[in-house]
């Protein structure tokens, strides 16, 4: 099949380039987001899924937006079979979604209908969710309504990061996208409608929830160092010195101490009061340095932390910091 993939970030990339590998079909364009600038020097930067289109000689299209009839024009003379959607961060139009032969289908990841949306990967780890998933649908003008065609799941660990389930969602993912193609080329589908009154939504990640409140319980907390891990990480102030909290492990604690105080310090951890329970924090990042182990930070700066030291949180912090 003649086939018009369309992505951003490296999830998408890894589709993209599976598809490639198999060669089964023809990967006739990409559509990606335009180049951001990023970095110190604010170069500007291609996407994951541009760098591969361009390895592999495919035509990339970078549309501000895909409603004006420009794009539109561009998109129907490629007489696609069919579109494939995987975190590309643009909205189609109705036009847009009728345009190839079979429509567009998305890779999603989470078991739809919950967690529609932007961030489902690390809303599920925020939520605490025992499983998640990938769902391929049949893609419709609502946000992530569309009727369901092909889904797989998997487990959401107790150490599970941002990093790890996307992982296992790209290996989730690829093999239900090959699926999907075989019964669309063999006209096959048996598509499932969602049920609205079970769906809710992964808002997009703001950078205000990176920073810690430790007036909320210590697993919650852990559940978002996890999950923002490779996005923007977590992070506290102590002393008015930015620190980022790369590991830790939410434990039992009865202490009626204020939240954010330094209750214990070992050679490997140093422990923090939360709300009912302690967080035990392994590997952090200080200001000018690289993430590193509390036991390495240690051992070069035996003084650093001090039993008693306060960490702010957003109640006792102005909220620009």
């Amino acid at each position: 099949m003649r086939i018009i993939f369309a992505g951003t970030p490296q999830f998408s990339a890894d589709h993209l380039q599976a598809l490639l590998d198999q060669g089964q079909h023809q990967v006739v364009a990409v559509y990606t987001q335009p180049d951001r600038r990023s970095g110190r020097g604010k170069k500007l930067q291609a996407s994951p899924v541009k760098k591969i289109a361009e390895q592999a000689n495919i035509p990339v299209l970078q549309p501000l937006t895909l409603k004006d009839e420009g794009a539109l024009q561009a998109l129907a003379q490629l007489n696609a079979d069919v579109m494939v959607v995987a975190a590309y961060g643009l909205l189609l139009p109705q036009v847009a979604l009728d345009t190839p032969k079979f429509g567009c289908i998305n890779i999603h990841a989470s078991l739809l209908p919950r967690w529609r949306g932007a961030a489902p990967i690390e809303r599920a780890i925020i939520a605490g969710d025992p499983s998640t998933g990938i769902t391929i649908m049949q893609m419709a003008l609502g946000l992530d309504t569309g009727d369901m065609l092909f889904k797989s799941t998997c487990d959401i660990t107790a150490d599970e990061t941002g990093d790890s389930l996307r992982s296992k969602m790209t290996s989730l993912g690829i093999p239900l996208l090959f699926k999907t193609l075989s019964a669309i080329d063999a006209q096959a589908l048996a598509p499932e409608p969602q049920n609205d009154n079970h769906s809710n939504y992964a808002v997009k990640i703001d950078k205000k929830e990176a920073l810690i409140n430790w007036h909320e319980s210590a697993e919650q907390i852990d559940r978002k160092i996890r999950a923002f891990t490779s996005a923007m990480g977590c992070h506290t102030f102590l002393n008015e010195q930015r620190i980022r909290i790369v590991r830790a492990t939410p434990i039992a604690s009865n202490n009626d101490i204020a939240e954010g105080t330094v209750v214990a310090i070992n050679k490997k951890t140093i422990t923090v009061q939360c709300n009912k329970s302690c967080l035990e924090i392994s590997m952090l990042q200080i200001p000018g340095a690289k993430a590193m182990d509390i036991a390495a930070l240690l051992n070069g700066r035996p003084d650093f932390f001090k039993i008693g030291d306060f960490f702010s949180s957003p109640i006792t912090i102005d909220s620009e910091q």
